[in-house]
């Protein structure tokens, strides 16, 4: 992992993935008792924290870094250099067998120059892989680089942790909802992506075409769904699903997605009522057996405070394996 090795970093992104929710979560001590550099500016914890509010969420539910807020963060002086890093992490994404396009997105971005003007300069859109990538390709022999690295390391352990106390364990209700949310962000992905082969390009357009998959579902949309469960506007809704609710919307999910390119669809409209018809179909299998209308569902608690609760215990139970070793 040393800045000045040529060769990039191989990680899979299959064990990325089975620590992309707890990423995020470290607790910043985690890193200041295994690094063997001895910080006590708050250096680490500052790092952590920019990189999560340096965090954007697009309109397919996926979120996302853009390179040259992370160059900063990762101490690189020129974008010219911290090119060179990300095409390394390229070719490591490449190379594990992961297609380029889907974790580096090149962007224009608007910058102010002074005045009131603004020009527009080339960018990339990163997400989460694409910033491990990024960290294990980096110079080592810089700190926010290094800590990096521990981070990730600090989230594999404990993910074998888990792993191995979870092998014959039922899943508990906050666990099936953190895999199903978890499982519809990457559907919603793939959701996206048929609609934009159906001509829903724009994010505007997208969300006029997620609204319509609700209004079938639901009889509501986004909006009237957070009034009716008490949400405040900037709640998102998935995240205060219960199991059997985030269950039904990924039905809607993969349904309407499979209808998309099964049918061919083509025109935003078309696609839109597509997406509605499918949310109708889910409604109506939930009142012929006797379900519960999902409006009717009550909110549950947001389940990314229910991540960062277990993230503690695996925390704890992290902390008690190494010192039984």
């Amino acid at each position: 992992m040393n800045g000045t090795n040529d060769k990039p970093s191989e990680i899979s992104k299959e064990d990325f993935d089975n620590t992309l929710s707890r990423y995020a979560l470290t607790d910043p001590q985690e890193l200041l008792d295994s690094s063997k550099e001895s910080v006590s500016d708050g250096a680490i914890e500052r790092l952590i924290a920019k990189f999560e509010e340096s965090a954007h969420v697009d309109d397919a539910d996926v979120e996302f870094w853009y390179a040259r807020e992370l160059q900063v963060l990762f101490d690189y002086a020129t974008w010219d250099k911290f090119l060179n890093v990300i095409e390394k992490a390229k070719n490591s994404c490449e190379t594990s067998g992961y297609p380029i396009g889907d974790h580096f997105s090149h962007v224009g971005k608007m910058v102010e120059i002074g005045s009131g003007a603004e020009k527009v300069i080339d960018d990339l859109q990163l997400t989460r892989y694409a910033c491990y990538l990024v960290a294990q390709n980096g110079d080592s022999r810089k700190k926010p680089v290094s800590f990096a690295q521990t981070y990730f390391a600090i989230q594999t352990r404990r993910q074998e942790i888990q792993d191995k106390n979870e092998a014959n364990t039922p899943l508990t209700e906050n666990q099936y909802r953190i895999l199903l949310r978890n499982e519809i962000k990457k559907r919603n992905v793939h959701l996206a992506s048929a609609a934009k082969g159906a001509g829903v390009v724009e994010p505007l357009d997208f969300a006029i075409f997620q609204n319509f998959g609700y209004k079938g579902m639901y009889g509501l949309d986004n909006n009237g769904i957070k009034r009716t469960k008490g949400l405040k506007k900037s709640d998102n809704i998935l995240d205060h699903m219960g199991g059997t609710e985030l269950a039904a919307n990924l039905f809607r999910t993969t349904q309407a997605e499979d209808k998309l390119k099964r049918e061919s669809i083509k025109g935003k409209s078309n696609a839109n009522q597509a997406h509605f018809e499918v949310g109708q179909k889910v409604r109506q299998a939930i009142e012929d057996i006797g379900g519960v209308m999902p409006e009717k569902l009550p909110a549950a608690e947001n389940i990314v405070k229910i991540a960062r609760k277990m993230q503690k215990a695996i925390k704890d139970s992290t902390k008690k394996s190494v010192g039984d070793k």
